[in-house]
C-alpha cells in the first residue's frame, strides 16, 4: 500500500514538471519575432559630429629648483653667527654666516706687518746700489785719469754687483709677504660665508657655537623663481616629443590650476633596463606657488584636429583585429558593419580617419551585433518596458 503511495506522487510529479515545460515552450515560440528570426538587441546610440580633438599625453615626475647648493665653510672655525632662517630670502652676495675671525684677523696683520719690513729692505737695498752705483762710477773716471788701480775699479764693480743682486732679493721678498698677505687676506674672507646665488634658505644643518670642520653643511638654498619637472617618457613617444613644445603641469598642493611651461631637455639616450628616457619641463614660477619635491603631472600635447569626424570611443570594437563601427538605419532598426580607419584616439573621443561615416552609430551593445541584426534603440525599449507604444 505504501508503496503505491509513493509511485502515484511520483507520477503526479512526472505530469506536472510536463505540463510546466510545455507551458514554457508556448510561451517562448508565441513571444518570438514574427517569423522565427534574430530578436531585436536593446543597444545605446549616439550620433556622428564634427569638432576638435587633442591627443595628450601624461607624465608623472617631481618639481625641482632652478638651482640649489649648500653653503659650508673651506676653513675650519667656530660658527658664531647665523644670519638666516628656513623660508628667508637670500639675495646675490649676501653675508649668510659668520665663523669666527680673531685667528685669520691676526694672520693679516702678521702678514701686514712682513709686508712692511720686506719694503723696508727694498728701499734700504735701492740705497745701497744707488750709492754703489756712484761708487763705480767715481771710480771708472779716476781710473780713466790714471789715478785709480784695476784692483780698485774690480772692488767697485763686485760692489756694485752685490747690491744689484741684493736689490733683486729684496723685490724677490717683497712679493713673497705681497702674497702671504693675499693668503691671509683670503682665508679671512673663508669666515664670511656669503651667497653665491639668489634664492631661499631650504635647510638649516648648525646651530650657532658649533666647531665646524671644512666643507661641513651649514645652510642649503633653492632657486624656485623659475623651476623645471623631471620626469621620464617611454620608447614610443620620445620620437613625438619635441623641446619648446608646450606642456601643461598640475599639482595636488592647487588642484585645477594648472601651470604653463614647455619641454626644455630631452635625455638623448633611453635606460637599457626600462627603456625610458628623461626629459624636464620648465615652468615659470613668479607667484613661487610650486615647491620643489611636489609630485607633479604633465600633460603635453602630441597631435591637434581642429575639424575632424568624432565619435565616442565605445562605438568603435575590434573584430578580427580591425576596427569596426556600426551604422544604424533608422527606418529599418537595423544595424550596418562598417570597417573604419581611426586616428586619434582619447579615453571618450575617437577620430575617424576614412570612411566618411555620418548618421547614427551604437555605443553599447555591439557585441551582440552582427551586421544586418534588428535593434531595439532606447526609446523602444523604454516603451516596451512599460507596455505601451511610442511612435
Amino acid at each position: 500500500m505504501r508503496k503505491r503511495i509513493l509511485y502515484g506522487l511520483a507520477l503526479l510529479i512526472v505530469a506536472a514538471l510536463a505540463i510546466r515545460l510545455g507551458v514554457l515552450v508556448t510561451r517562448g515560440s508565441a513571444g518570438g519575432p514574427p517569423g522565427g528570426g534574430r530578436p531585436p538587441v536593446a543597444v545605446e546610440i549616439d550620433s556622428v559630429r564634427t569638432g576638435s580633438i587633442q591627443e595628450v599625453r601624461q607624465f608623472t615626475g617631481t618639481v625641482h629648483p632652478r638651482n640649489r647648493y649648500v653653503v659650508s665653510p673651506k676653513i675650519s672655525g667656530r660658527l658664531v653667527m647665523i644670519h638666516k632662517n628656513i623660508g628667508d630670502e637670500v639675495l646675490r652676495g649676501e653675508l649668510l654666516a659668520q665663523l669666527d675671525d680673531a685667528e685669520y684677523e691676526q694672520s693679516v696683520r702678521e702678514a701686514e706687518a712682513n709686508l712692511k719690513i720686506a719694503q723696508a729692505s727694498l728701499a734700504e737695498a735701492e740705497s745701497q746700489r744707488l750709492l754703489a752705483s756712484q761708487e763705480l762710477d767715481r771710480v771708472q773716471q779716476l781710473k780713466d785719469r790714471g789715478f785709480a788701480s784695476a784692483s780698485e775699479y774690480d772692488a767697485a764693480t763686485m760692489t756694485h754687483e752685490a747690491q744689484e743682486s741684493r736689490l733683486k732679493l729684496a723685490h724677490a721678498q717683497v712679493d713673497q709677504r705681497e702674497a702671504a698677505l693675499s693668503s691671509a687676506r683670503i682665508r679671512l674672507s673663508y669666515t664670511r660665508l656669503t651667497a653665491p646665488e639668489p634664492g631661499f634658505v631650504g635647510e638649516r644643518f648648525v646651530d650657532e657655537g658649533e666647531l665646524l670642520a671644512p666643507n661641513a653643511p651649514v645652510l642649503s638654498v633653492v632657486g624656485i623663481d623659475e623651476v623645471f619637472v623631471r620626469t621620464t617618457i617611454v620608447e614610443r613617444d620620445y620620437g613625438r616629443l619635441r623641446i619648446g613644445q608646450q606642456a601643461a603641469v598640475e599639482v595636488d598642493a592647487f588642484p585645477g590650476r594648472p601651470f604653463l611651461g614647455h619641454v626644455a631637455r630631452i635625455a638623448p639616450l633611453l635606460d637599457e633596463t626600462s627603456r625610458m628616457a628623461q626629459m624636464e619641463v620648465e615652468v615659470a614660477n613668479e607667484a613661487l606657488d610650486l615647491k620643489p619635491g611636489m609630485f607633479a603631472r604633465v600633460s603635453v600635447v602630441l597631435a591637434e584636429r581642429i575639424s575632424a569626424r568624432l565619435v565616442p570611443s565605445s562605438a568603435v570594437v575590434d573584430r578580427a583585429g580591425k576596427p569596426m563601427v556600426f551604422l544604424v538605419d533608422m527606418e529599418h532598426k537595423q544595424v550596418r558593419q562598417v570597417p573604419v580607419e581611426v586616428g586619434i584616439m582619447t579615453s571618450e573621443t575617437a577620430e575617424i580617419l576614412s570612411p566618411d561615416i555620418t548618421g547614427v552609430i551604437v555605443t553599447l551593445g555591439q557585441h551582440l551585433l552582427a551586421d544586418g541584426s534588428p535593434v531595439m534603440l532606447p526609446g523602444a525599449a523604454a516603451a516596451n518596458r512599460s507596455g505601451g507604444s511610442r511612435p
